[in-house]
Parts: structure tokens; sequence; C-alpha cells
């Protein structure tokens, strides 16, 4: 396993920088990158504006021209939780707008495959289309986007994947990461790009007179979904995207949010009001998910747009036991991962820059979630591969902090011509597929390529703290101040903080979860660790430990107690 280094963020002057909040707070966020109060600005109105993406205009064009002739648009989504929330978004904004002549589709994974292939846009024809617009894909869909366009369909790619270096065919492409787009903000999820297209839409629209029959929509009713799919794709919360999560939490927390993100949160046994933005990451957007990894995401599209409650809550709970047949298949493959790498004694000083894994029998739904588990246990970029059809394997590709993995794999298919057939994704997670007789020469290549190109000082596992908490510090209204000054999340990590502490009592909760009770500067406090090292965790010798930590707020049956959330636990 790869050994964490943990070390204290560079503490930066906050005496010259007023952001009118408690002195930690001041600090925390100016050792995050914010240099002036604006930048904490999380309402709607400090959202950029949708004008600065290119192709806008001439999406809102073809999407108006569909509306005046009543063609049928068809939107094509992706089978993870952006895709569906992407999709969800799209047809109700639409239908808020006047469409009536729309439907979706979203590829089954098994079947068809990513993205828009030819085989999607027969399907899509089939079913009446003469307008596609994908939401969360379509930015390589080549040979798709070819084959819509030979049949004679309008085609509208909106996306947030980086794009190749060809570019699809298609009569208006909406992406802030294509060349030439100048929308300042590069993070946004399939479903941020979604939300921007409708908000023009609506604009063109009134722009256009056509709202004299009826009131245009509040598009911002929608901002509940955005905020799912933004945090459960993990895309970077820069400002822009802070500012949709806190609004949709917001909603969210208020309880006028869709029926179906409340059943969510139901079955996930969170509290409404008082949800934050790891929830959505960590208990709906895997319950989301679950519908694409195991079946059809249509199940969770279809929560999403359900406007009655029963018919929710039923939604709700297939979703929740299509999560634990999930959980059950990741263990299981994550296990057989794991006794793989143990049969090859790594250490810390012979693990590999890449690893590659490829077992015959692993699910294609869940080799995301393995990658992910083995990324985090030996700190290295992951390749989980399973078996597809024709001879070919796929694999879900996760990374650390500062390996690009697409731009990798772009090297890698470079080196080695055609050994990729299909590749794509962003910095931290991509998917790509072979044919299994190529395994081998690829792992050889992705692992010559990583060594050549990253630093080693990048494959050390360092956590960024924020120093000590003072013993005033440990309260539940300290605890309750960092929890609403997020939304925290990928690129604006939660406050980490470390330190020494004496400890009075320890056990095991869960079978493999510690509890304890810690003492520092005379006052006590409870803690968790989770997932430990049951082989040495309890340890009556250990009296005294090293924690890094987040402060969190343990809420159980109505009562809300401070607690340390420990990540790192170390003997003393």
């Amino acid at each position: 396993m790869s050994a964490v280094q943990v070390k204290n963020r560079s503490i930066l002057d906050s005496a010259s920088i007023n952001l009118s909040c408690s002195p930690l707070l001041t600090q925390l966020y100016i050792n995050r990158g914010i240099s002036c109060a604006t930048e904490l600005d999380n309402s709607t109105q400090s959202l950029l504006h949708a004008q600065q993406l290119k192709g806008i205009t001439t999406a809102c064009e073809l999407l108006y021209q569909a509306l005046l002739t009543s063609q049928k648009i068809i939107v094509v989504g992706d089978f993870d939780a952006d895709g569906a929330t992407s999709t969800a978004l799209s047809i109700l904004a639409l239908r808020a707008l006047g469409f009536t002549n729309i439907d979706y589709l979203i590829p089954n994974r098994f079947d068809y495959g990513y993205g828009l292939s030819p085989e999607i846009v027969d399907l899509a024809i089939s079913k009446g289309a003469q307008v596609l617009m994908t939401v969360d894909n379509g930015i390589s869909s080549l040979s798709g986007a070819k084959h819509a366009k030979d049949k004679g369909l309008k085609l509208l790619i909106t996306d947030h994947h980086l794009p190749g270096v060809e570019t699809p065919q298609a009569d208006a492409i909406v992406n802030p990461n294509q060349v030439g787009c100048d929308f300042p903000s590069k993070n946004l999820a399939g479903v941020g790009v979604a939300f921007y297209v409708m908000l023009a839409l609506r604009a063109f629209m009134q722009n256009k007179g056509y709202f004299t029959h009826f009131k245009a929509p509040n598009l911002a009713k929608l901002l509940d979904i955005v905020a799912l799919g933004t945090v459960a794709d993990v895309v970077v919360l820069d400002a822009n995207n802070r500012t949709l999560v806190h609004q949709g939490l917001a909603r969210i927390r208020a309880g006028v949010c869709r029926v179906g993100i409340s059943a969510l949160i139901s079955v996930a046994k969170r509290n409404q009001s008082q949800l934050v933005a790891s929830d959505l990451g960590f208990s709906l957007g895997p319950r989301l998910n679950a519908a694409g990894r195991l079946d059809e995401m249509s199940f969770g599209v279809e929560l999403l747009l359900c406007e009655n409650v029963e018919q929710a809550n039923i939604l709700a709970n297939e979703l929740d036991a299509l999560n634990q047949s999930r959980r059950e298949i990741e263990q299981s493959m994550q296990d057989e991962a794991l006794k793989t790498l143990a049969s090859l004694s790594l250490d810390e000083n012979n693990i590999p820059h890449a690893i590659c894994l490829f077992e015959k029998e692993w699910h294609q739904g869940v080799i995301g979630l393995v990658a992910s588990r083995i990324k985090e246990k030996y700190y290295r970029p992951t390749f989980a591969f399973a078996k597809a059809n024709n001879g070919e394997i796929k694999a879900s590709a996760r990374s650390i902090p500062g390996v690009h993995i697409r731009d990798m794999l772009d090297l890698v298919d470079k080196q080695i011509p055609g050994v990729i057939l299909k590749f794509g994704g962003h910095a931290m997670a991509a998917g790509l597929s072979l044919r299994e007789a190529d395994f081998e020469l690829f792992s050889q290549t992705i692992n010559r390529v990583l060594e050549e190109q990253v630093d080693n000082d990048l494959l050390n596992n360092i956590i960024l703290c924020d120093g000590q908490l003072n013993s005033q510090q440990f309260s539940l209204e300290q605890a309750q101040e960092l929890r609403d000054a997020g939304p925290w999340g990928q690129g604006f990590p939660p406050p980490l903080f470390d330190g020494e502490f004496k400890l009075l009592q320890q056990r095991l909760v869960g079978s493999k979860h510690l509890k304890m009770t810690l003492e520092f500067e005379g006052k006590t406090i409870e803690a968790i660790a989770f997932n430990v090292d049951i082989e040495f965790w309890p340890n009556p010798m250990v009296k005294n430990v090293y924690c890094v930590y987040r402060l969190e707020i343990n809420e159980f049956r109505g009562n809300r107690t401070v607690q340390m959330l420990v990540e790192v636990l170390q003997a003393k």
C-alpha cells in the first residue's frame, strides 16, 4: 500500500484580506485560493453568462425551429448520474418552455456502449426522431454523428468531455472545452451544460416574443437536479459550480425540490433540511448510478421526471435495492483484485506507475468503482477491465492528482496506433476499449508512458491539512459553521485538520469501524475511523494517537453532537 504523507497547507497571510467571515473560515478560504469576497458570492446573479458558450445561439435557433415546425426531438443521454440528471433536466425544461414532441433515450451500456453510436441513431429514428440532442456525451461520437447527418437528422451536441483531434459533424456543438470556446469555467458537468443551453433557449424565445400566452418558466427550479449531477460527476467545484451546487442545495433543504430527489434522500436515510454536498456525492449519486451500472438508467431518469410521491418512493426503493446489489458485486470484484495484487507482493518500492487489472467475470457496470478503490489503496492510476463483445475488453480508469489520464491515453494511442479502439474522458477519469489480446501490450505501454511523463513526486500520497483546532473549536457551533461554509468538494476540499490526542476509549462498531473517545487540552471528543485495519485496532496498548480528521456533526435519533471523522489514524 502507498504510504500517506501529511503536510500542512501553505498558510497564506490573511491579515490584508477581508472576507467578512470568522478568522478560521477566512484562513480556510484563503488557503483554497479565495482572494476577495466576491468569489464567495453564491447568488444566481454571480453565475457566468450563457452567451459566453460557443455555439449556444446556433443551438437555440435549432431547438426553436424544431418547436415551430413540430419536429420530434429525442434527447440522448449517458448511463451515469450526470447523464440521468442532464436528460431529466432537458426534458423538464423543454416541457416548461412549451415543447411537447420530445422523448429521450439512454443507451444500455451492455448492448450499445457509450455515446451516440450509429445503432443508437437508428433506434432514435425508429422512435420518430428528427432532431437529436446529446447530453453528457457526443463530443467523441464521430461515427454516430456522421450517421445521424447521413440520415438527414438535425444534431445538437451538448457535452463537457474533452474533445479529440477531430470534431464530430453536427449542426451545433455546446461544450466549454471545445476549441475556441471562451466560457471562463471549463469545469461544468454535463448537467451544467444542459442547464445553460436551456437558460439561453428561454432568453432566445423571450426575444422572439414567444411567451405571450403563458409566462416564461423559472428554470432555477431545476437547480436541485443541477446540483445532484454536478457533485455526482466529481467535477471541480470552481466558483461557478459552487454557486450552482449552493443554489440547488438551498432548494433541497427548503423542501422545494423534485419529489424523486426527496425520495432518494429518504431511502438513503439523510436529513433533507441539513443535506450537504457530500450527501449528494456519496448517498444520492451512487443510488442513481446503480441503475445505469446494473440495469437501465431510464429508472433514474423516470425518478427525476416523476411528479407523484408514491411512484417516486417505489422507484427510489428499486434504485436502493440495485445499489445494494452493486455494493455486493463491487466488494466481490474488489476482493478479487486485491488478492491478485497481493500475489504480486507489491510494496512501496515496486508499485508500478499504473495498475492494470482484467478479469473475464467482472461486471462492466462496476469496474469504475473497483478502479477507484484500488487507486485509493495504492495511489496509482488504475485501469479495471471487463470482458465486452467480439473479443474486446472495456476499462474504466481512475487517476491521481497531477496525472491527466486522458492525455496519457492519447500518448499511448500515438505510440501503439490502433491498439486502443476507443477512449475518452477527463483528467481524473476515462474509459477505453481494447482487443483482449492487446491487454498486456497496453499495460506495458501505459506504464512506460507514465514513467516517462510523470514526476515521481506526484506518486506520493500527500494529504494537505489545515492545521490543528484549539479545544474551544471542538464544538457543535464550529462544526455547523464549517458545514454551512461549503459547498466543499472536488478542487475545493473540505477542511481537514490534524493533531495528537490522548486515547481514552476504543471499540469496533460494524465489524471494521473504530469508535473512539479522545482527549485534547482537557476536553473529550468523540471520534470514528472507518475501515480500520482490524489486525491492529483496537489496540489496548495505544494511549496516544495522531489523527487527520474532519469536524462533523453526528445525527442520531434526533440528537446532534460534534464528532471527529478520522481519515488517518496512527499510534503515537
